[in-house]
Parts: structure tokens; sequence; C-alpha cells
């Protein structure tokens, strides 16, 4: 109970100077961590929080759940957004390669006495984006729109993405009795299907279902804000009951239920928004008591050290800027957006699963390259983003008459091409 009053307590305080802490760079995310590392450290923490991994699998799984179908149903003008194909390259071409480099630099500082699929359980834990430790950086108008829009739509589709490949490599990795990797392939395959089928029939269902229930008037906003937050539970239960993959199940339950949440009231998504929001932030406040346990384990090499930053900065980086060469991106903006890659929840998930999952060695592995990846993030992301977004022109002020005295970033059009020394946009 004292750590519900805790969390409350920072939640309040936040209510109370977010703005003045945002000048700063400091997130409700890094708040939380904070808090959660200060009062559960030492040998006489305020309160003893043990985190029992085993039974918080499925409520982590569950806040996963609703977190992918808030980012599969927020990305403006469609599923890849304003600009496909820039989206595209990010996802079909960054993301492979990004994961293959950090598969590869695993096996270097690791070797491949864990095994192969260990190193690749690795690379998929940190590899996900997730935008709310440098969330301040989407509000910032001196960052051109075009270039926040691709960087908001890469993190809301990219985790999706992964999840099946994480579940995919972990069953792999975790094979009873010899069993090959056909076997595991062939089992996984349905479970796509199952889920994909079970998702897209929640999503689509339900939109219609909601839509012809407000137009008859059988219904009103609050019961309609809850009716959605039950989708992605829905969606990620039936799958999982079918057998399916319950996180790919919320994702596309999502992606289908977009179309019609644009021709819903405004608010309709803010409940289940708020919800996956609140959820997030008490698993940032448990990550700190995570830290604490990890660092007393003496899990953390210096091995662990260099595979995180790498994964944070050039593993990411490198594959983004190769993948937009060619595109009327600017090369500053190609590398902005490869930088903007923050780790959180889905880190933080994907980690706490394979923990359980995994046993020994392997499993203090995992924490150890889960903690050290995030807890980096927060630090590199969290306190660069503010100089990143300094580095372009402040936004001209308004003229008399309610018109800009210069056409700002934001002002010009999306496929406006961008000269390549990364001048303007």
């Amino acid at each position: 109970m004292l750590a519900l009053v805790v969390i409350m307590l920072i939640l309040l305080v936040w209510a109370l100077v977010a703005g003045r802490l945002a000048r700063f760079s400091v997130t409700m995310p890094l708040a939380m961590l904070v808090g959660g590392i200060v009062l559960t450290a030492g040998s006489d923490p305020v309160f003893i929080f043990e985190v029992d991994f085993q039974p918080a699998e499925h409520v982590v799984e569950a806040i996963l759940a609703i977190l992918l179908f808030v980012d599969a149903t927020e990305v403006p003008g469609g599923v890849l957004g304003r600009e496909p194909r820039r989206t595209l390259r990010l996802l079909l071409i960054a993301l492979p390669l990004s994961l293959l480099l950090t598969w590869l630099a695993g096996l270097a500082l690791f070797g491949s006495s864990g095994g192969l699929w260990l190193i690749a359980v690795l690379a998929t834990i940190v590899t996900p984006v997730d935008l709310a430790p440098a969330a301040a950086f989407l509000r910032d108008k001196r960052v051109p729109e075009r270039i926040r829009a691709l960087i908001n739509v890469e993190s809301g589709l990219n985790d999706g993405i992964v999840a099946p490949i994480f579940l995919f490599t972990l069953a792999a990795a975790t094979a009873a009795g010899g069993e090959s990797l056909a076997e595991t392939a062939v089992e996984a395959v349905p479970s796509l299907a199952i889920a994909v089928v079970a998702g897209g029939a929640v999503g689509w269902v339900a939109a219609q279902l909601l839509r012809r229930a407000l137009d008859a008037r059988w219904t009103q906003g609050s019961a309609l804000r809850i009716g959605v937050l039950a989708l992605p539970l829905l969606a990620y239960g039936t799958a999982m009951e079918l057998g399916g993959n319950g996180f790919v199940a919320a994702f596309v339950a999502g992606v289908l239920f977009e179309p019609a949440a644009r021709r819903l009231p405004a608010g309709t998504l803010h409940l289940v928004e708020d919800v996956g929001e609140l959820l997030s932030l008490a698993l940032w406040f448990i990550f700190g008591a995570i830290v604490n346990q990890t660092l007393a384990r003496g899990a953390i090499t210096w091995q662990v050290v260099v595979f995180a930053l790498l994964a944070l900065t050039v593993l990411r980086v490198a594959p983004v800027v190769v993948s937009l060469t060619g595109t009327d991106i600017a090369r500053r903006d190609r590398v902005v957006i490869g930088w903007v890659g923050p780790r959180g929840v889905a880190t933080l998930v994907f980690g706490m699963l394979a923990f359980v999952e995994l046993h020994g060695p392997q499993a203090e592995l995992v924490l150890a390259v889960t903690v050290v990846t995030i807890v980096a993030s927060v630090a590199v992301h969290g306190l660069s983003t503010g100089w990143v977004a300094r580095r372009y022109p402040p936004v001209a002020p308004a003229a008399p008459g309610g018109t800009s005295a210069a056409p700002s970033a934001d002002a010009l059009p999306t496929e406006t091409s961008t000269p390549e020394d990364g001048t303007g946009t």
C-alpha cells in the first residue's frame, strides 16, 4: 500500500510542476524511475519492494498490449503516416538492419557460449523505440513537423513488428528437448495467423458496432470510452485463448480500429491512452526497484555496457541514415531521426518476459542488458534531445494580422526537398 501512496504522490507533484521540469528535459518516466531507485535503494530503504517476475508476467503483458493498441491508433494519416514510403524504409530497411547489426555486435561481445538465439533475444529486446523518455522532443515546434511525424510513426509501429520476432527468438532460445528451428517456426506461423485474424476481427467488428450504436443513440461518450479500453485486452485475451500471439492481435486490432476512430467523437481514445500511460508510469517506478536488484546481483559487465551503448547509438543511427539515403530528407535530419530512438516500456517488458522464461546466467545477462540499455537511454536521450532541438532555427513569431513573419519549418510542404547540408527543411 505504501508503494501505491508514493506512486500517486509522485504523480500529484508532477502535475503541479510538469511545465517547469519540461524546460530541463525532465520527463515523467525519468521522475518515476528516479523515485523508484531512490526509495528502494540502500540497506534500509523507505520501503522494501521485491519484484517477483513470475506473477508480474501477465500484468506487463497486458500493459504492453494496451500500449501496442494505442500506438497503432495514434498514427496520423493512416497506419503508415503521411509519408508511407519513408516510413516503409525505416521499417523494412533500417529496423532489420539494426536487428542484424545488433545481433552481430552481441556475438562479438558475448560470444556464442550463450547460444545464437540468446543473442537474437537480446537484439530484439534492445531495438524497439519508445518515445516516452524523450516526449518533449515531439512537442518542440523548433523541430520540423515532418521529422517529428516520421519519428512518431516509426516508434508506434516498430515495437508491434518486433514483438513476434522477439517471441519467436525466445521460443527458439528456450526450445525444450532439442526442438528444431523448423518445429519452432511451424508453431509460430499458426500463432501469427490466429493473432492477425483475431485482432483484425476484434478491431474491425468493434469499430462498426461502436459507430452504429453511436448513430442509433444507444450509447454515450463515457460508455464509448470504456468500450474502447476493453478492445486491446479483448484482442489479446481472445488470441491467447485460441493459441495465437496476443501482442500481435492487440496491435492489429488497433490498426483495424484506427480508421473508425477518426469518425468517432473527439476524445474517444483518451481513456485507453491515459490508462496505458498511467500503467506504464507505474512500470517505470517498479523498474527503479529492478535497477537496484540488478546492481545488487553484480551481473553488469563492461560487455553489457558497450553492447547497450552501441545499440542506442551507432547500431540505431547508421541503419536509419542508410535507409533514408536517396530521399529528400537532409543529412542532418536523417541523423536526428536515427539519434532520437529512446528505449523504454517495450524493452522492459520484453526483458522481463525473457528473464522469466530463461534460467541461470542467461536470465542474468538478459536482465543486465535490459537495465543498462534503459537507464543509459533515459540519460542519453532524455538529456540530449533538448540540445538536438536547439540546433534547429527558432520558429518565426506571428506577424500582425495573425500571419507569420517568415515561414516556419512546420509550414513547409512535407514533400519539399531539403538541402543535403541540412541547413533547411
